[in-house]
């Protein structure tokens, strides 16, 4: 589906409708979306995109919204990955060692689960072999992006290694420090929270059911969410100074820490495979586009990952980038031009912003351990719990099924 608009380069300079620099999570899965919608598109990774080569459990785990999962089942991607998927059928909010506490129960909605988890690994996989399937997208790595130059219809990239190419619209899914965003001079908003993520794989004596659990301790939450077999994910918050303490225990004292944290509730428990460790901090772009130019995930934003919901944010930026770039292209028009960035970045921008500022809000409301305060907040959790309809609201809201959603977090096809 390439634009009719006519082509100011070069005839010899290869051409593709879209570039897409970065081949994580978000920027496959909008090449996918992309190319199943008959847009030519060109991804640069720096690393291996190889869909034959397994690299084995590295620990990095995601919790996949309902509404995100419409997305990856409606790229087609789905099918590469539901086997290896954990459903979440229940999520469970404690507050430290309070007696109350506030619970999901997936079936106030239906019979579809909030979401799935699922290791990093095999969301890439499934997604590098839907591309196989594909014609319309092409893989170039390694590959780095090592200069741009803007034309009246388009950019020519130069590709280290791989030469130059033309493309209509190039989107920045290179990270949190995205050299894309800082080359075209677009700022950020945010700050550090003065907070380390400690994160790892716990195998437990119990069944874990399917429960997501959300503790809210001192330090900040304390996450152990399900995932195949009986084994969850970990994901808790320390000052910096005591998670390195922390990360620096052998194993049988690292166990000791979890099991103090954990109180018993799923049997007893040990770390398996790597720890890893990374600072929290938000951060936001003041805009989602320039020249040419789009920022998706991490290059246009970090939250803090009290709701998990850090990858599912990027994956919104893909649906709505997607519908907005496919409509357009069915239309005939140009998908680089002012009016179609401009939009996508009013439609991302303010879903982006207040999400941060709701998940700082809660950060700051759930570290604070004044009596006051303690005794409100769980109060607040009592009252949630035994209200129906304010309860399916914040249960649609963990679904990522509120809001002005694009077709395929709907489940529509583009």
């Amino acid at each position: 589906m390439t634009s009719n608009q006519p082509s100011p380069f070069p005839a010899p300079c290869p051409r593709t409708d879209v570039l897409i620099v970065g081949g994580g999570l978000a920027g496959l899965s909008l090449a996918v979306a992309l190319g199943r919608a008959g847009i030519d598109v060109t991804v640069a990774e720096r690393a291996s995109l190889d869909a034959t080569v397994d690299p084995g459990f590295d620990g990095r785990v995601t919790a996949i919204a309902y509404a995100s999962w419409r997305l990856l089942e409606g790229i087609g991607a789905w099918q590469h990955m539901e086997a290896h998927a954990q459903p979440i059928l229940d999520i469970r909010v404690t507050d430290g060692a309070a007696a109350v506490f506030l619970n999901f129960d997936h079936r106030a909605l239906g019979n579809e689960p909030f979401g799935y988890l699922l290791e990093n690994r095999h969301i890439r996989l499934g997604l590098l072999r839907t591309i196989q399937d594909l014609g319309t997208v092409h893989l170039q790595y390694p590959a780095t992006v090592d200069g741009m130059e803007a034309h009246p219809g388009g950019v020519t990239a130069r590709l280290g290694g791989h030469g130059a190419l033309r493309a209509a619209l190039v989107v920045a899914a290179d990270g949190r420090k995205s050299p894309l965003r800082e080359a075209a001079g677009i700022k950020v908003l945010g700050h550090d929270y003065a907070e380390t993520g400690i994160v790892t794989t716990i195998e437990h004596e119990k069944d874990h059911l399917g429960i997501a659990h959300e503790r809210f301790l001192p330090a900040g939450p304390f996450a152990v969410l399900p995932i195949a077999g009986r084994r969850s994910s970990l994901v808790w918050s320390e000052k910096h100074h005591v998670a390195k303490a922390i990360l620096a225990l052998d194993d049988d004292a690292f166990n000791a820490e979890i099991s103090k944290r954990m109180e018993g509730f799923l049997g007893t428990v040990h770390a398996v495979g790597p720890r890893f460790s990374y600072p929290y901090a938000v951060h936001v772009a003041e805009r989602f586009c320039a020249d040419r130019l789009a920022l998706v995930g991490d290059a246009a934003h970090g939250i803090h990952p009290i709701a998990g919901q850090g990858l599912n944010l990027g994956w919104r930026d893909v649906a709505a980038l997607a519908e907005l770039l496919v409509d357009t292209a069915r239309l005939g028009l140009d998908i680089g031009s002012p009016l179609v960035l401009e939009r996508y970045d009013r439609w991302r921008r303010i879903d982006t912003l207040t999400l941060a500022t709701v998940t700082d809000s809660l950060n700051a409301l759930f570290t604070n351990d004044v009596a006051p305060v303690r005794l409100l907040r769980d109060a607040g959790l009592a009252v949630v719990n035994r209200i129906d309809p304010l309860k399916r609201f914040f249960m649609q809201h963990a679904r990522g099924t509120v809001g002005t959603l694009p077709r395929l977090l709907k489940g529509e096809a583009l």
